[in-house]
């Protein structure tokens, strides 16, 4: 990859790193925080999906911004993540009741009062079962949101829009009052990606949250026969801009005529998939034998 390749040339992985940002997705949680005010008032947070770290960092920093010293930040993921100040890394698996847990112990027995999840499956390529997965990591999601997430608190994660999205949504407004589709700026559109903002939990009467909210086999059929009121449509939004930046235009590297300054990653891989690959290759090149 060159570097002036379209990636390099992103206006927000760009500022990403000029910022000291992980990822360019902290843009995204900035411009929906933009859009709904999500930390307001609050003081507890579960990041889950959370590698590398940015949306995290962005929690961090408006816990810093906003004089909350005290506030407990916690970030779960699968993959192991370097530290951030002020934020409880916790490598785990958040379908697993142990990882709830020790979740809570972070948050010193205390529920959260916004859950986020910027979570995605490694995407196959087949449309249909990619958007599959990334449904069931949801529900995974939700169902930590509905033991760790106090009443009136909120939700935000990551879809993929699909045929059948509206059965996802319908899911959600069982348990929230409003539930918005957010399309940031910073999210290219040509990317099937959007970010559901769930707000006023409530538990429904007499449900017991301890299970997971497995898909229904007939799905398609049952959501084909809601007519009327009972057909809701989720509203869609578009927030956001940081200026006006446009995550499908390619910018100038730099105002001036020479060379742009490359920019080191923020904060490279700890153990990236490719690590013995590397390796092997950099034996290879300086004449080592290769087992």
């Amino acid at each position: 990859m060159t570097l002036r390749s379209k990636d390099k040339r992103d206006i927000y992985y760009r500022k990403a790193k000029e910022l000291g940002y992980r990822a360019r997705s902290a843009f995204k949680l900035l411009q929906i925080d933009a859009q709904f005010d999500l930390f307001k008032d609050v003081t507890r947070v579960i990041d889950l999906c959370a590698a590398p770290g940015s949306w995290s960092q962005v929690v961090a920093r408006r816990m810093v911004e906003l004089d909350r010293t005290h506030a407990r930040v916690v970030a779960v993921d699968l993959q192991e993540m370097a530290p951030i100040p002020g934020v409880a890394m916790l490598q785990a698996d958040i379908t697993q009741q142990r990882t709830l847990e020790r979740i809570a112990e972070l948050l010193g027995d205390e529920k959260a009062e916004i859950i986020i999840s910027d979570g995605a499956p490694d995407v196959t390529g087949v449309h249909d079962l990619d958007e599959y997965v990334q449904a069931e990591l949801i529900l995974a999601a939700l169902n930590v949101a509905l033991q760790l997430l106090i009443d009136g608190g909120s939700f935000v994660a990551k879809v993929f829009r699909q045929k059948d999205t509206d059965l996802l949504y319908g899911r959600l407004l069982v348990f929230f009052d409003d539930v918005c589709i957010a399309k940031p700026r910073s999210s290219r559109n040509s990317s099937i990606e959007a970010f559901v903002v769930c707000r006023g939990f409530r538990m429904p009467s007499g449900m017991i949250a301890n299970a997971y909210l497995h898909s229904d086999p007939l799905r398609n059929k049952a959501l084909s026969s809601l007519t009327g009121d009972n057909r809701v449509l989720v509203p869609f939004v578009s927030c956001g801009d940081l200026s006006g930046f446009d995550a499908d235009m390619s910018y100038d590297l730099s105002d001036s005529d020479g060379e742009a300054e490359r920019l080191p990653p923020v904060q490279a891989p700890i153990h990236p998939a490719y690590e013995e690959a590397k390796a092997r290759l950099r034996l290879k090149n300086h004449g080592g034998n290769i087992p």
